[in-house]
């Protein structure tokens, strides 16, 4: 790591050792930097580093809701605007109990460099609270949502900062808050995205993230002369991000063996079609947040309880859940199997040891930040259909989609070439910081 860097990283160890996985997304980021760092000294004179891991605001706010007990109960809620040196603050909202300050940071500066790497206008933020929808009625989740509005909506604006979806907040969710936005500033626009597509909402954005994934695999397999067509694809999760992996990936040929859930994964040795993808979306509907069911469903298929499915022989694995759900070991299994390809769907999905696995034994590893941006890029062309008032039919989002995705990999190729080859983690950190530094220096202090 550059002396500048690590000098920056070792201050903000002991300022908040506690904030584990903001630090570890700074040290990925910082660990790419060495030769920007040495051919452009203005990022040090303007001391780019220290600002960039400082969120430019940080809101906090109680969020105090009536459940159906008639009993108070209190949340915090945040929004971290982190960086809006590329535009509005844009990043999702997250109702989560594992929501913390730390998670948010984190969530923020890899969002920063995600929004980034689009070169679409956004900035990066990111939000949430505490609170868990699962199971509680729909009543609950609509007072809730309508408490942490009132807050939040003297923060946020179309030209300000946009939030969208994201672990715990659905459609429903962005449909409650939307209303009571409206409500509260007596204005109809595009302050949240992820809306429904009657009132305001993109065709494909449910899709988006997954979609983009693959389109982004789909460019890592043809530097290498490969085609996804045939290939074995290891999933994990099972809710709008792997839905639209597994449905993308299925209807353009590949196998698609495993989904998970907190209570284990399902083994389909015969392949996933699209009416077992579309399966995924009763399985999330049900609100019991398992996958069990899927095996008593569909014949020669299993369930594996209490585990996670690096274990199954594959060509790609996705893991798209939630941080660091695939550690050090999963990572050996996973090459012990003979594991060509890596692309991280969910936000740091992989540990640091896993990533080193993976780079150390010649595993094609993507992170997510290139990867997943789909999402993030579609919620964009929402808010420019917003702007316009008007509406696009799903084969244009999709080719913009497509368009997008191709960038950012070529992006991630032009600066990840090391002496030791191609490096997605390398080039996606520089591609995503540059453009994010240089804004902030054209933009002084």
């Amino acid at each position: 790591m550059h002396d500048y860097a690590a000098r920056v990283f070792e201050e903000q160890q002991k300022k908040a050792p506690w904030e584990k996985e903001f630090l570890q997304s700074v040290e990925e980021v910082f660990a790419s930097l060495d030769d920007v760092l040495n051919t452009h000294p203005e990022y040090e004179e303007n001391c780019i580093l220290e600002r960039m891991i400082t969120p430019e605001r940080i809101i906090t706010f109680q969020v105090p809701w009536v459940d159906d007990n008639g009993k108070i109960n209190v949340n915090t809620g945040y929004r971290v605007q982190f960086n809006g040196s590329l535009g509005p603050y844009k990043g999702g909202l997250r109702f989560h109990p594992t929501v913390t300050l730390s998670v948010l940071k984190f969530l923020g500066f890899e969002q920063t460099f995600k929004n980034s790497l689009t070169m679409l206008p956004m900035g990066g933020g990111k939000g949430g609270s505490d609170f868990n929808p699962k199971g509680r009625s729909v009543r609950e989740v609509t007072d809730f949502c309508k408490a942490f509005m009132r807050e939040l909506f003297r923060h946020i604006g179309p030209d300000t900062d946009v939030p969208a979806g994201d672990l715990g907040v659905g459609g429903r969710e962005i449909g409650f808050l939307f209303g009571e936005y409206r409500r509260l500033a007596n204005r109809f626009n595009g302050v949240l995205t992820g809306k429904t597509v009657g009132w305001g909402g993109s065709l494909i954005r449910p899709e988006a993230t997954g979609f983009g994934a693959i389109y982004f695999l789909q460019h890592m397999l043809a530097l290498k002369n490969e085609e996804i067509a045939g290939k074995r694809i290891a999933i994990s999760g099972f809710g709008n991000v792997a839905w639209g992996a597994a449905l993308k990936a299925v209807q353009l040929g590949a196998k698609v063996v495993t989904i998970s859930g907190p209570d284990g994964y399902i083994l389909d040795e015969d392949g996933m079609t699209p009416e077992k993808v579309e399966y995924m979306l009763d399985l999330r509907a049900s609100g019991k947040d398992i996958v069990a069911p899927y095996a008593e469903k569909f014949a020669g298929s299993k369930f594996v309880a209490g585990r996670k499915p690096w274990e199954v022989p594959v060509d790609i694995a996705m893991p798209c859940a939630i941080q660091n759900e695939l550690n050090g070991n999963d990572a050996a299994a996973l090459v012990a199997n003979n594991v060509k390809y890596v692309a991280e769907v969910s936000n740091m999905g992989s540990t640091p040891e896993a990533i080193a696995c993976f780079l150390e034994k010649g595993v094609t590893f993507a992170p997510g930040k290139a990867v997943n941006a789909g999402g993030v890029a579609t919620s964009c062309l929402e808010m420019s259909q917003n702007a316009g008032h008007t509406s696009w039919d799903a084969e244009t989002v999709d080719n913009q989609l497509r368009k997008i995705m191709a960038g950012i990999h070529t992006a991630c190729v032009e600066n990840g070439k090391t002496a030791d080859g191609l490096n997605y983690v390398t080039g996606a950190n520089i591609a995503g910081f540059k453009r994010v530094a240089d804004a902030m220096v054209a933009q002084s202090v």
